[in-house]
């Protein structure tokens, strides 16, 4: 019993101690994702300067993308669901199709693909959730009729 009770205070501790840890490395990405932001600014004087080349566009997308990724991630480690991970996902997939300028159309082709199913992964999650949300909403409704 004792033992039991020592092992559950240990595992609510170490859990504790990995939510704190995740929330430090949100907070050390979140001011990378910051430094990347402010150093974009310049990037856009140069997108216009040389806006007749795709060069500069690829790179200044390369850079944008790799804060929106920053973001998801921050959200995915703030808050942990399929949701906030399929949707990182899908931007790493993404900033691979865009900026990565030596792929094969199979894997433009796969890409795509990837992405189609990480959509369909996320529509069915979220349908599956929200028919749990009604049915334990329906169950509550009942509860309540009969008190």
């Amino acid at each position: 019993m004792f033992a039991k009770l020592y092992d559950e205070k240990i595992k609510k501790w170490a859990t504790d101690i990995c939510h704190i840890v995740e929330l430090i490395v949100a907070v050390a990405v979140m001011i990378g994702v910051v430094i990347s932001l402010i150093g974009l600014i310049p990037h856009v004087g140069d997108l216009w300067t040389n806006r007749e080349g795709t060069g500069s566009l690829l790179h200044f997308m390369e850079q944008a993308l790799n804060i929106v990724i920053g973001v998801e991630f921050i959200k995915m480690l703030c808050r942990p669901n399929s949701d906030n991970v399929l949707e990182t996902i899908i931007f790493l997939v993404a900033r691979h199709m865009i900026v990565i300028n030596t792929t094969t159309p199979l894997d433009d082709l796969i890409s795509t693909v990837s992405i189609v199913l990480l959509c369909f992964v996320r529509r069915y999650l979220k349908v599956s959730r929200d028919k749990d949300k009604e049915k334990a909403m329906a169950e509550k409704d009942v509860s309540e009729e009969k008190k």
